[in-house]
């Protein structure tokens, strides 16, 4: 294991709210994946808080890879020391040391946002920890956490935050794109904000309100669908299995209803619930 009994050093200065030991951890980690050349991106509570303002410290520090790199990101974060494991093989991985742990990151939990080309082009350049990063773009950030609406964990708030500090800023034609015909769930977050700051609505530019409810008004025309599909389990992946199990709807996260993940993977990732704190 790493040993996290040295204080911070090599020139990564001070991390205000974490121990030094973790603080060490982490940079550790961040510096042997750009010594092993893996690309790869900071998320989480560091990039939250540069678009925000909000700091949170926790026990993990976020990095976001492409599929193709997730094998090389853990071996290379192994061979510094931690323990690593590909904890969901659809969208996760690990490595920790003690009760700390680096999240590695391709995909989400819904296997909707997978980390491609686009969000290493758009990506901000800043510094964590003293040390130069490359941050994942606040719309991708907003993207994947659009869909998180668990009974633990509903990341609408931070949803408001980041368009109360950015909304001004986003390229909203990209994330148009990256809703695709999930929109309705951006339409639901542009719709909240402006209940929660009235007085920063109008920074969500026109032309996406009037482009999302006109979608809506067509929707409301078009015929009722046959098929009997329920696309909760992408914003949640347990209040909606009675749905499945129960009621015959079908599950759209799986190849067969069109969605990215095999039976596998959802049956694994239903079977950690359990273990969710």
């Amino acid at each position: 294991m790493v040993d996290k009994s040295d204080s911070v050093g090599g020139g990564y200065g001070p991390a205000p709210g974490l121990p030094p030991e973790t603080a060490a951890f982490y940079c550790d980690m961040v510096e042997v994946l750009q010594w092993a050349e893996v690309p790869f991106l900071v998320g989480g509570a560091y990039a939250f808080s540069r678009y925000t303002g909000i700091e949170r410290h926790t026990k993990d520090f976020d990095v976001f890879v492409r599929p193709r790199d997730v094998e090389r990101a853990l071996r290379t974060l192994e061979t510094a020391g931690a323990a690593t494991e590909l904890t969901f093989p659809h969208w996760l991985g690990k490595a920790r040391c003690g009760e700390d742990f680096i999240d590695v990151i391709f995909s989400s939990g819904n296997g909707l946002a997978t980390v491609d080309d686009e969000w290493f082009t758009h990506s901000v350049a800043d510094e964590v920890l003293s040390r130069p990063v490359s941050l994942v773009p606040p719309e991708e950030m907003f993207w994947s956490k659009a869909f998180v609406m668990e009974r633990e964990r509903y990341d609408g708030a931070d949803i408001n935050h980041l368009l109360r500090a950015r909304a001004v800023d986003l390229d909203w034609a990209r994330l148009l794109r990256r809703f695709g015909e999930h929109w309705p769930v951006l339409l639901s977050h542009l719709v909240l904000f402006g209940y929660v700051y009235p007085s920063e609505a109008r920074n969500i530019p026109d032309w996406v309100m009037r482009e999302l409810l006109q979608r809506l008004e067509n929707e409301r025309e078009t015929p009722v669908p046959q098929e009997r599909i329920t696309r909760g389990p992408f914003i949640s992946r347990a209040q909606y299995l009675i749905d499945i199990n129960e009621w015959g709807y079908q599950d759209p996260r799986l190849h067969q209803n069109g969605g990215t993940m095999s039976g596998a993977n959802v049956q694994h990732w239903t079977d950690a619930i359990e273990h969710t704190p």
